[in-house]
């Protein structure tokens, strides 16, 4: 359990250091004031601040989350501060970089673990090939074959070997699910009726399929493995979430820190590639999450630079900090519902 706490801090410490370090850096650039660079949440565990006197660097109790507090952030209350090295003094395109790299920074340093991932271990074959079917298993029964290129899955184009397993779990719950295959220069279209197993008290659909999972050595496909992989997970999530929407997806599907805390602990245990791709898939998500247009999130912090843009002047500080404000709140309810669930589901 202690190095699983260990795993688990460490694990969350790194992706939230790295998203606060994108806004940090290009605030700094663009000479915006930083009061405060801060790893967790709570109450302070320690703190130090730079040579100048200006930017206190904090690490709190709770390991979960971060941020930075900029100068002319929310509501300027402020005097000390000349109002040049606010942010909302900034020009709309700095303004947006720096609400930006939070999540740019997450997405290219998932794709530098995963570069040097696969430049260890091998970049690990993603093309949407079956590499074996398991025999007297509804895919066997249906027709599906080894070596069968998979097209498209209930309608949904399929790119990777990602995509099979991201569209099988999302229309599992479908009496049918109709393949479309290309084998032998010919297309297909197979349907096959998934059987339903309980493990662990949670229901699980299956078929009876493995994929290609072949590696490859060297710099082009450890590039392209990095590169790839990356799109194929942020595609995942774009997908994920909107499939909140049409009911294949629910909210109690989703895991919050008992749940990354349970994986993250699995993982070590699978060796340290598992950790790394791990941190990047994590990464990756933070990035996206953060990118989703909803207050509190920098997604909605850059759809009110939107705003200002098509209206030709700012939302007045005060009413977007409400706003945020808000957003943060309903944040918080839907967090502790999803910890709930989370402590029911594992414990």
């Amino acid at each position: 359990m202690i190095l699983n706490i260990i795993y688990f801090v460490l694990v969350l410490g790194v992706i939230v250091l790295v998203h606060e370090s994108g806004h940090f850096l290009f605030a700094k650039l663009f000479g915006v004031y930083v009061y405060e660079f801060s790893i967790g949440m709570g109450p302070k565990l320690f703190s130090k601040k730079d040579k100048k006197g200006e930017t206190e660097y904090c690490i709190r109790l709770i390991p979960i989350g971060g941020f930075v507090s900029l100068a002319g952030e929310e509501v300027d209350d402020d005097k000390k501060i000349p109002k040049e090295r606010k942010l909302y003094s900034k020009k709309a395109w700095q303004r947006f970089l720096v609400m930006f790299f939070g999540a740019g920074f997450n997405f290219i340093f998932a794709v530098l673990l995963l570069f040097f991932l696969a430049l260890g271990t091998g970049a690990t074959n993603t093309k949407p090939i079956i590499a074996e079917v398991v025999k007297d298993n509804p895919a066997e029964k249906a027709g599906l074959k080894k070596g069968d290129r998979v097209l498209a899955i209930n309608g949904h184009k399929v790119k990777t070997s990602d995509d099979i397993s991201l569209y099988l779990q999302i229309e599992s719950k479908e009496k049918n699910i109709e393949f479309k295959i290309k084998r032998d220069g010919k297309e297909y279209t197979l349907k096959v009726k998934p059987i339903t197993e309980e493990i662990e008290g949670q229901k699980v659909y299956r078929i009876g399929v493995m994929i290609n999972n072949e590696k490859r050595h060297g710099l082009i496909p450890a590039v392209e493995y990095a590169f790839g992989k990356t799109q194929a997970l942020f595609r995942q999530m774009f997908i994920t979430f909107g499939s909140l929407f049409n009911g294949k997806v629910t909210v109690d599907q989703f895991s919050g820190p008992v749940g990354i805390y349970n994986v993250v602990g699995t993982q070590a245990k699978a060796g340290l590639a598992n950790i790394i791709l791990l941190i990047a898939l994590l990464s990756i998500n933070v990035g996206f999450i953060n990118l989703i247009p909803f207050p509190a999130f920098d997604g909605g912090r850059i759809l009110f630079l939107v705003i200002e843009k098509i209206k030709g002047s700012p939302v007045k500080p005060e009413t977007e900090n409400m706003i945020h404000n808000i957003g943060f709140i309903l944040l918080m309810i839907l967090m502790v519902y999803i910890t709930f669930n989370d402590i029911i589901r594992f414990f």
